[in-house]
């Protein structure tokens, strides 16, 4: 008999709960901060405030991916997570070396340092959750 695949747990369970507020928690604080920065002075660092906007839509796709579990919404918070931390390195690594790229800082800013460095763990956080809760062949 063919052997299928079951989560250990759900990704939306347990440590999940806090893993996706967290996320909705950065989606209302980056869609806030960059909705604000686009509308008010867009013209002064259009890249930042448009990778702040970046991040935003990420936080929130990833939190909805990590909420609906099952296959399509793992792979949609994989995704995400996967983006969002290469987004967070790159940005953070770029704003260091040179600075004059973002004359506002953006989520990701060094590496998230004007957020206590979640933006930088986030990521991290939530392809551990998704590797701890990955399907394991479960035999019939």
């Amino acid at each position: 008999m063919a052997e299928t695949k079951t989560p250990r747990l759900a990704t939306n369970s347990g440590p999940g709960r806090l893993l996706i507020a967290v996320y909705l928690v950065f989606a209302i604080a980056a869609t806030s901060r960059a909705g604000l920065q686009i509308a008010t002075k867009f013209d002064e660092a259009p890249v930042a405030y448009l990778l702040s906007a970046l991040a935003a839509l990420i936080y929130i796709v990833a939190a909805v991916g990590l909420a609906r579990a099952g296959h399509a919404g793992r792979r949609i918070a994989l995704a995400c997570c996967a983006v969002e931390l290469v987004g967070v390195v790159g940005v953070g690594a770029l704003s260091l070396v040179d600075p004059d790229l973002f004359p506002d800082e953006t989520v990701w800013s060094q590496f998230g340092s004007g957020y206590g460095y979640v933006p930088l763990l986030l990521p991290v956080l939530g392809l551990l959750w998704l590797w701890h809760t990955r399907p394991h062949p479960h035999p019939h």
